[in-house]
């Protein structure tokens, strides 16, 4: 029972998604209600977490639930940009007639699996967590029955993301067969250096987590699922399961593996360098915004994982110094998309973005400042990012690493330059509506704030994130 103090926020969030399913299927017509509630349980969930010592360190249930700053830390980003995600694509689901009871239920069942996986410090917890996560997700992507195109995205990631869960879970099973756990502390104790034949099961393990932050080569799914998927779910996959995922990758590698890093330090430093390099070339001739950002978010992962495949502390917090800049970014480009809304359909092109600055100044600025950050152009935020993630790089002598993520850095900048100049130079076309819900004027006001002002007090980040010490 004293295990359960530490989990007040998951039992929460789960007792809401019961309780908002039996409202939503006895009260008709409770679409809006459900919606609002379920930002309300977040919001609740949010305060639950902060209401414990965030430095707290326990182990929970026979030391398979870990609760540390790492994991506090990262269920404040998922949640909150949960919460960010529904508050600004409110006005958009009901556009597109998806404001189903259904919705928001599936959106909390998932953030529910990735506050799993980012505790959990055993394979089989981890796995319940990802498959908790990924079988809301499938729904999700195909949740608009009317579009071709969702249904299409919604079985393409159900059939590679099957595929990858089995990789990962046979991976799982290698490393229970020899090392006689599945508990990251006891593996940890039971491995020796010479435990080559582990490798097998982390590159597995690897593979499966590498899918679900759609780095290269396992990246085939997101383009088509990000472009067919309803844009409040596209924003969904381009954010919180990447903080997720990330967080198991830091656990799984540094906690168990730490001592063979021999073995997986050069696959991290493949996926990191693939992903920088084809994020940023295959960007370059989409005509559809949805599947720019998905090469951009294969790109930017790619610098996350260049962090991670340092082998430090050092490199750690700036991956997770990077996917905090990263989700602000994200978020405030997925507004402006919200914004491009005309006789009740949505613009997602490259060319409806046409001569945007003509007819709407504050709209066209906050995509400026958004895409400069995207490039890592200074001061902005995302420059910042990519400074930390270069620092601990050079720092560990990996400089053929960060050679390629420059010249990816240079190459992501045509085509983020090239839709600035569309915006501000080409011939304006007709003119957007302008009378949007305060839910979404409000994220892309903090996001671009953020993103703007950022570098008036960098170092705040680094504050936070130095606490982390893995290894």
């Amino acid at each position: 029972m004293t295990d359960l103090n530490f989990i007040y926020s998951e039992l929460f969030l789960a007792i809401s998604i019961m309780s908002l399913l039996i409202i939503g299927v006895f009260k008709k017509n409770s679409s809006n209600l459900i919606y609002n509630l379920s930002i309300i349980s977040l919001l609740s969930c949010l305060a639950l977490i902060f209401s414990f010592p965030i430095n707290e360190n326990a182990e929970l249930f026979n030391n398979s639930y870990k609760i540390d700053y790492l994991s506090s830390f990262m269920k404040i980003l998922t949640i909150s940009s949960g919460i960010f995600v529904l508050i600004s694509s409110n006005k958009y689901i009901q556009t597109i007639n998806i404001n189903k009871i259904e919705y928001p239920i599936l959106a909390l069942s998932s953030i529910l699996g990735m506050m799993v996986m980012i505790s959990s410090n055993d394979l089989i917890l981890f796995y319940v967590g990802l498959e908790l996560q990924s079988l809301a997700l499938y729904v999700l992507a195909s949740f608009n029955r009317d579009n071709l195109s969702s249904s299409e995205s919604g079985l393409k990631y159900f059939v590679l993301s099957a595929l990858s869960s089995g990789l990962l879970l046979y991976g799982c099973s290698l490393i229970y067969g020899f090392s006689g756990s599945t508990n990251f502390f006891v593996i940890s104790e039971n491995l020796t250096q010479d435990d080559y034949v582990l490798t097998f099961g982390i590159v597995f393990i690897i593979v499966g987590l590498a899918f679900k932050i759609s780095a290269v080569p396992f990246h085939m799914w997101a383009p088509d699922v990000y472009e067919g998927s309803p844009t409040s779910i596209t924003i969904f996959f381009a954010i919180l399961p990447k903080i997720a995922a990330l967080t198991v990758f830091i656990r799984f590698l540094y906690v168990p593996f730490l001592n063979l890093i021999d073995q997986w330090q050069m696959i991290m430093v493949f996926l990191s360098i693939a992903s920088m390099l084809f994020g940023a070339i295959a960007a370059i001739g989409q005509s559809n915004l949805k599947r720019l950002v998905a090469y951009s978010s294969i790109g930017h992962m790619g610098y996350a994982l260049a962090g991670l495949a340092t082998g430090t502390n050092q490199g750690i917090q700036s991956s997770i110094s990077y996917i905090s800049i990263y989700l602000f970014m994200n978020l405030a480009f997925f507004c402006c998309l919200f914004m491009l809304r005309r006789d009740e359909k949505y613009f997602e092109n490259i060319q409806d973005l046409s001569g945007l600055s003509k007819n709407h100044p504050l709209l066209s600025f906050c995509f400026l400042i958004v895409l400069f950050s995207l490039a890592g152009i200074p001061p902005l935020a995302g420059f910042f990012a990519k400074f930390y993630i270069f620092s601990a790089v050079i720092d560990q002598s990996m400089y053929f690493l960060a050679i390629v993520g420059l010249l990816a850095t240079v190459i992501a900048a045509f085509y983020y330059l090239r839709l600035i100049k569309i915006i501000y130079f080409d011939k304006e076309k007709e003119k957007y509506e302008t009378n949007h819900n305060i839910g979404l004027k409000l994220s892309l006001l903090i996001s671009s704030i953020f993103i703007l002002f950022y570098f008036t007090y960098p170092s705040w980040l680094i504050e936070i994130v130095e606490k982390i010490n893995i290894i």
